[in-house]
């Protein structure tokens, strides 16, 4: 049985009515979708390669900008997702900072005389603080680079950008531009875009990383989908997800899409792994399923497992599980047992570094949200029957 492709089955009235027309689509479609972007970026390498050698990303160590990854939200946590590995391969200071802080901080976030490359995610470009935070920034430092990563190309950041030589736009296909309100496509895709980006010089050194992240989520599609379905019949009122390096913005995330998907009616909070331990476990209790995010890097899983182990022994949760969506290698099954946590993972492997996994691994936490949503007798495209939330944050006031 997959409940994923139960739902996708269904007739297009039958979806309609349980608000489900777009949402198990989009977070089905992902594994396609990421060759596509990556197509697409690869297609405009020479360009994109140019716009960033301009903005010194490939020149004297000491001369390269400080980046920063900019988004609200979802938006945000692809910036969590990525600045590790940006870091890595660009070799300069990289830094995620949400739009929603750099609005009320902008001159303190600005140091004079430093050079500056921001990257900016938005799934429709129409993010009230994302929109004034550019638009501030063009206005008073006109030095500053930018790279607007999009699923909108009607949207208005990057109109805004449009004809200005130190502005590059960067829109995905418009299958990533999600009807339903939770980001899933857009998400996973704008991280493939990111780490694209990451690999402009050393693009034959990601081929082979992004073939294996797309196979890994074709074979973890399905078992994440029954477990999701399987854990959301249970009636868990409260969930915590954590993790490690680029996987701790993946907790972040997996939170967020449960959180958004019940309206709230399951609350959620994510912390990286060894937080947990300073204050934060108090929240835990039996009503609690928890999700671990496993590296597959030993050093790291051994905090992780020691992390379980404790929260076993003193029996804190109802429910405890490790997921890794690409599977444990040779390299990392020798990984001590655990008694009461279940492994969630594919039975073959892929050798994919933590700092790559995001896209995969959220699957289970975009289906976490979209089955508990469906449990709790909302409609997964739109799950907030109060209008709390929307799929394009409303307008503000901008001081």
């Amino acid at each position: 049985m997959n409940p994923l492709k139960e739902l996708l089955d269904l007739p297009v009235a039958e979806k309609e009515r349980r608000g489900i027309l777009h949402t198990p689509l989009e977070i089905s479609q992902q594994p396609e979708t990421w060759i596509r972007t990556w197509d697409g970026i690869k297609n405009r390498q020479e360009e994109i390669r140019s716009f960033l050698t301009t903005a010194g990303v490939d020149g004297p160590r000491n001369e390269r900008p400080i980046v920063y990854l900019i988004g609200a939200g979802t938006s945000d946590y692809i910036g969590r997702c990525l600045h590790h590995l940006l870091r890595q391969q660009w070799q300069c200071e990289v830094v995620p900072v949400s739009s929603t802080d750099l609005l009320v901080d902008f001159s303190d976030l600005i140091l004079v005389d430093h050079r500056y490359l921001w990257i900016s995610f938005s799934r429709s470009g129409e993010s009230p603080e994302g929109v004034a935070v550019l638009e501030r920034a063009l206005a008073e430092h006109p030095q500053i680079a930018h790279v607007i990563i999009s699923c909108n190309a009607a949207g208005q950041m990057i109109r805004t950008i449009e004809g200005r030589s130190n502005c590059l736009g960067i829109v995905l296909a418009e299958e990533t531009n999600d009807r339903g309100l939770a980001m899933t496509s857009s998400f996973t895709n704008m991280v493939i875009a990111g780490q694209a980006l990451a690999h402009l010089w050393s693009t034959e050194e990601y081929v082979g990383t992004l073939k294996a992240l797309s196979e890994a989520a074709e074979a973890f599609l399905p078992i994440a989908a029954r477990t999701a379905a399987s854990l959301a019949s249970k009636d868990y009122l409260r969930a915590c997800f954590i993790g490690s390096g680029a996987l701790a913005g993946l907790a972040m995330e997996a939170a967020l899409k449960l959180l958004e998907l019940t309206a709230g009616r399951i609350k959620t909070m994510s912390q990286s792994t060894l937080a947990l331990r300073h204050g934060p476990m108090a929240a835990l209790d039996h009503d609690t399923l928890f999700i671990s995010f496993l590296s597959t890097q030993s050093a790291r899983r051994g905090y992780e497992v020691d992390l379980l182990r404790e929260i076993e022994q003193k029996q804190l949760v109802g429910e405890a599980l490790a997921v890794v969506g690409c599977g444990l290698s040779h390299l990392s099954r020798n990984f001590p047992r655990l008694e009461d946590t279940r492994l969630v993972a594919p039975s073959q492997a892929w050798v994919i570094p933590d700092l790559y996994r995001p896209p995969v691994d959220i699957l289970f936490g975009q289906l976490l949200g979209l089955f508990a949503s469906l449990r709790c007798g909302l409609t997964p495209d739109s799950p907030s029957p109060n209008g709390a939330i929307s799929r394009v944050v409303q307008p503000i006031s901008i001081y």
